[in-house]
């Protein structure tokens, strides 16, 4: 069965293009999920320990403010031993703007490790079961020397109740190392402006973020090293990781963006924009 959410926009969820900002999607996903979580049996999830695994989503629709809420419905897609997988259907006004999916394990936090699902736990997630159709797979590439590294810092305000960076402020990083990474490059290719005034827009079509180790807060930036895994007739995807100068790697990520005209719809790359993304190429 499928639990829905109602999630109202605030206004701050904007981006510059005046829809919702693809990593504020992500927000809207924690949101349901955690109310899903104390709905059940299972709240001591969220207060004695659970990671999140891995973040997929592919944007439908845009979403523009008004008082109507976002409504997300949240199931069950799948349980083993240690994990288990949540499916969501973000609709508002009636339209689908995102599917996605969350994979998390529960974690204990004094010993540093994942833990298996309790029998009960497991039982429960099982009754909630229903059958959805996965993602279609991400390119994913190495992401070597001819990535582009930006530094990046972590806020105090990033952090959640257990001490580490959220889960959601990843996106943000990665959304600031592709901006960086842009503006870098080509200052015509990152200039984007609202639709019906001409120009081009980049929109972001997929994400997907797998969690490899937790974030803490240091003065010191990490560093977020991003790359081309692909350049399509009007799409082009990325390939990210955030990192410290050590090589520790704390996720990776894959993005999708369609390069669009100033009324939202699909526009050929140009050539010039193909030549100057090209020493970034991975693999």
């Amino acid at each position: 069965m499928s639990f829905s959410v109602e999630v109202p926009l605030r206004w701050g969820d904007m981006d510059a293009q005046g829809h919702v900002n693809n990593a504020g999607f992500v927000d809207y996903l924690q949101e349901a999920r955690v109310d899903f979580l104390l709905a059940g049996p299972v709240p001591h999830l969220l207060g004695g320990g659970m990671v999140v695994v891995s973040h997929q989503i592919e944007y439908r629709a845009p979403v523009s403010y008004s008082p109507l809420p976002v409504v997300v419905e949240v199931s069950v897609a799948g349980v083993k031993g240690a994990v288990f997988e949540l499916a969501y259907t973000l609709r508002h006004d009636g339209t689908v703007a995102a599917v996605a999916r969350t994979t998390l394990c529960p974690y204990d936090f004094e010993q540093r490790c994942v833990r298996r699902l309790t029998p009960e736990e497991r039982a429960y997630f099982a009754s909630q079961v229903v059958p959805t159709e996965p993602l279609r797979p991400s390119r994913r590439l190495p992401v070597d020397g001819r990535a582009m590294e930006t530094a990046m810092r972590v806020r105090w305000s990033d952090l959640d109740s257990y001490g580490h960076v959220n889960n959601v402020k990843f996106f943000d990083y990665v959304q600031e190392g592709r901006v960086a990474f842009s503006e870098r490059v080509s200052a015509e290719m990152a200039r984007t402006r609202g639709q019906g005034t001409g120009g081009y827009l980049w929109m972001v079509v997929r994400q997907d973020v797998d969690y490899v180790t937790q974030l803490e807060f240091r003065m010191e930036p990490y560093r977020v090293a991003t790359g081309v895994a692909a350049i399509g007739n009007t799409s082009m995807s990325f390939c990210s990781e955030v990192r410290d100068s050590a090589g520790i790697v704390y996720a990776r990520a894959a993005t999708t963006v369609v390069c669009a005209d100033g009324r939202g719809r699909p526009a050929p790359i140009p050539d010039t924009w193909r030549d100057v993304l090209a020493p970034y190429v991975l693999g």
